[in-house]
């Protein structure tokens, strides 16, 4: 499999407020499937959400996937050898799915996510030369991907000779089942209580307790995200509104034993 990104039209936000959007393409080099998700940005919890929505369209995980340099997946190269990120390598280790990356400054190495790139901005972006009415929200922009996804899948591809979507059906006996739970990034950021009962945000650490006993329940996605304590959310909608006015009691208590004579 091969995946890339690509700038995709302005739609109004959540907010009525114009935003850019991305398109997520994904290709199959043998089938010549293709998958285009719409998203908002490319960072890491949106990038492993579309790869486990790509991986359940193909109803299979492939066994490798090429890509790009991006930070999300390599945040270093040390002697022309590229470091992935770590969490990249815990989801692919989730996946069963090995991640390679091409050279860099070399696109034709993927050009087939190229070309899916390319094929998806000219149908699904609106410009003076394709005559495409603007997009009104964001829903009306993945009903268009998904448009183009049958279209493109349920056609006679030029080099193969055969339709995409009954070449998936022979390609997906070589590939491996999918978990049956998408990996925890591609929920949302992660929030985790530490042993001095702090709640931890990614690198913030708010001053807000939490009972020794609870346990967070993540209701979070790429784009807004909330969390609960499971069975005491009124304590956990306090803490969160004035985390100022909050103490954290001490995890345990130290007696000094009396001395006997």
């Amino acid at each position: 499999m091969q995946f890339d990104r690509g700038n995709g039209p302005k739609v109004p936000g959540p907010g009525g407020i114009v935003r850019s959007t991305l398109l997520f393409c994904a290709w199959l080099a043998w089938s010549r499937f293709r998958v285009v998700i719409p998203v908002w940005d490319q960072t890491l919890p949106t990038l492993i959400a579309c790869l486990d929505a790509t991986v359940r369209r193909f109803g299979g995980v492939p066994t490798y996937a090429l890509t790009d340099n991006p930070r999300t997946v390599s945040i270093d190269h040390v002697a022309g050898i590229p470091v992935r990120h770590p969490q990249r390598v815990e989801t692919a280790r989730h996946y069963g799915m090995a991640v390679h990356t091409c050279v860099p400054f070399d696109p034709e190495t993927k050009g087939g996510s190229e070309a899916t790139v390319r094929i998806a901005k000219a149908d699904l972006v609106p410009t003076d030369a394709n005559l495409l009415p603007e997009y009104t929200s964001f829903a009306d922009l993945e009903a268009a991907c998904e448009r183009f996804c049958r279209t493109v899948n349920g056609r006679r591809h030029r080099e193969s000779a055969r339709i995409p979507a009954e070449a998936l059906a022979d390609e997906r006996a070589r590939m491996h089942t999918p978990p049956t739970s998408p990996h925890t990034l591609a929920l949302g950021t992660t929030r985790s209580v530490g042993t001095d009962q702090t709640i931890r945000f990614g690198t913030y650490w708010p001053r807000s307790c939490a009972s020794r006993r609870g346990i967070i329940s993540r209701t979070s996605t790429s784009t807004s995200s909330s969390w609960t304590l499971a069975g005491r959310p009124e304590r956990a909608s306090r803490d969160h509104a004035s985390p100022r006015r909050q103490r954290c009691a001490p995890t345990t208590s130290t007696a000094v034993p009396k001395r006997t004579q």
